[in-house]
């Protein structure tokens, strides 16, 4: 009889804690940042999250349905009031000028938030880059005082190196200036 020395884990029954924990801190920020939010911008936002639904859709086409039907003489008894559309066309554009600059408005705050969110994830990156090092750095180390020679010892003592983020978006932005 053999006894094994390793063990299936039990499924898990839920996340680990600290995922817990970040996902309450990230809710919570939302919550935050929402609340901070001007009375102004809630009201762009409401505009917007209403203008691009389908309750929206319903509410145009119920309208401009009925003004087309109206002033196009189809409907008996009511009388028409903008044979040549001038006025609907002009309610029309009036209405898409107020309506783009709510979503511009909107938009300007998603990609403000947006921005955020590439930063917190770029300091991430570096982070576990940072520790990454730390731990290839680590592991030549123990190679060398065990006398291991890695398959791949050129690219771990690559990976044992720093990298300056500076000098990488430096290549990018040098790399795309010779593509033009």
């Amino acid at each position: 009889m053999t006894i094994g020395l390793t063990y299936k884990s039990p499924p898990p029954e839920g996340m680990s804690p600290v995922l817990e924990r970040n996902i309450q801190a990230l809710v919570d920020r939302r919550r935050r940042e929402e609340s901070a939010a001007t009375a102004q911008q809630k009201l762009a936002d409401a505009i917007t999250a209403f203008t691009g639904s389908m309750a929206s859709v319903y509410l145009h086409l119920a309208v401009f349905g009925f003004w087309i039907v109206a002033n196009l003489h189809w409907l008996p008894g009511v009388p028409a009031w903008d044979d040549t559309f001038v006025a609907l066309a002009m309610v029309a554009s009036v209405e898409a000028i107020f309506l783009s600059t709510f979503v511009l408005i909107s938009q300007n705050r998603m990609g403000a938030d947006a921005d955020k969110r590439a930063d917190l994830d770029l300091q991430i990156s570096l982070l576990t880059e940072h520790e990454l090092t730390k731990v290839a750095g680590l592991l030549n180390q123990i190679a060398d005082r065990l006398q291991v020679a890695p398959k791949a010892e050129r690219e771990l003592s690559e990976a044992a190196c720093d990298i300056a983020p500076e000098r990488v978006l430096d290549k990018i932005e040098e790399t795309k200036e010779e593509r033009k």
